[in-house]
C-alpha cells in the first residue's frame, strides 16, 4: 500500500477522535477518542518511518504506546472515583468542581 493511504486512515481516525472529543459528555466517550487521536499520530509516525531509512519515528511511536498504557490506567481511576462521587460519567455532572475554585 501506498503512505498515501495509510496518512488519509490516519487523518479520518483524528477527525472521528477530535469530533468525539468535541461533541460527546459522556467521560468513556471522551477517553475513546482521545485514544483513537493518539493511535492516528502513531500511524502517520510509523508511515513516515517506514518511508525513511530512519528509526526515530518507530522510537517515538513506541514511547506513545508506553505513554498511552500509563494514561488509560490513570483516566479510568479517575473515571472510577468520580462515577463513585456523583454516580454519572456526564461531563457536565463535573463542572461545579471548577466553578467552587473559581468563587
Amino acid at each position: 500500500m501506498n503512505p498515501e493511504s495509510f496518512l488519509a486512515l490516519a487523518t479520518l481516525l483524528f477527525g472521528i477522535g477530535a469530533v468525539g472529543v468535541m461533541s460527546r459528555r459522556n467521560i468513556f466517550v471522551v477517553y475513546m477518542s482521545i485514544e483513537l487521536m493518539l493511535n492516528a499520530v502513531n500511524i502517520v509516525l510509523a508511515t513516515f518511518s517506514r518511508l525513511h531509512p530512519d528509526m526515530g519515528g518507530s522510537v517515538i511511536a513506541l514511547l506513545i504506546i508506553g505513554v498511552i498504557a500509563a494514561e488509560a490506567a490513570l483516566f479510568l481511576a479517575m473515571i472510577v472515583q468520580l462515577y463513585r462521587k456523583k454516580r454519572t460519567v456526564d461531563s457536565d455532572a463535573f463542572t461545579d468542581l471548577a466553578q467552587r475554585r473559581l468563587s
